[in-house]
């Protein structure tokens, strides 16, 4: 049985670099097998079916039709649709009701190594927050994300992961989409 997954795609459509028109990528999902594809805004949000419950294997899977579509490599990150709203459900700072637009959630496309993880808790970059949980890095930027240390760039390197970031609004429409 088919259940709903989301992918999330980190840099396209960006300064017109990498550019992937939504409809070419809902044809190019379906091309791949997938189902019920839906997209969300163009910086790569996509909500669609799949039988596949290993989400690394169908990670894989779109970055290679990437490829091969459009020509260029695009880091991917897979999830279900439940894993999402736990994520949702187990954010630390919005019992702490700040504003939603200085929330916003990182995704790991692994569990970072243990070692690593220590190390970046040790990281202050005040008043910026972070809170690592499994493949989630959770924020609470009071300022604009675009100033913040807490990056991509920062995670991948630190964790020696991948990392792609949406902000609460778009992660609550991701959920909003995948019911």
């Amino acid at each position: 049985m088919s259940s709903t997954k989301i992918a999330l795609l980190r840099g396209i459509n960006v300064g017109g670099h990498r550019k992937v028109p939504m409809a070419e990528l809902r044809q190019l999902m379906t091309d791949l097998g997938f189902g019920q594809v839906k997209t969300y805004i163009q910086s790569g949000n996509i909500i669609f079916k799949s039988p596949v419950e290993n989400t690394a294997e169908l990670a894989l899977k779109i970055q290679n039709g990437i490829l091969e579509r459009f020509g260029f490599e695009v880091p991917v990150i897979c999830l279900t649709a439940e894993t999402l709203q736990h994520a949702v459900k187990n954010n630390p700072f919005a019992t702490e009701a700040p504003p939603l637009t200085q929330l916003h959630l990182s995704f790991l496309n692994k569990v970072p190594e243990k070692s690593l993880a220590e190390a970046l808790q040790e990281i202050d970059l005040s008043p910026d927050q972070f809170h690592l949980q499994n493949t989630f890095v959770y924020l609470n930027i009071p300022g604009k994300y675009h100033k913040t240390k807490l990056s991509n760039a920062l995670f991948e390197k630190k964790l020696k992961v991948n990392a792609t970031t949406r902000n609460w609004k778009t992660v609550m429409k991701l959920i909003t989409l995948s019911e």
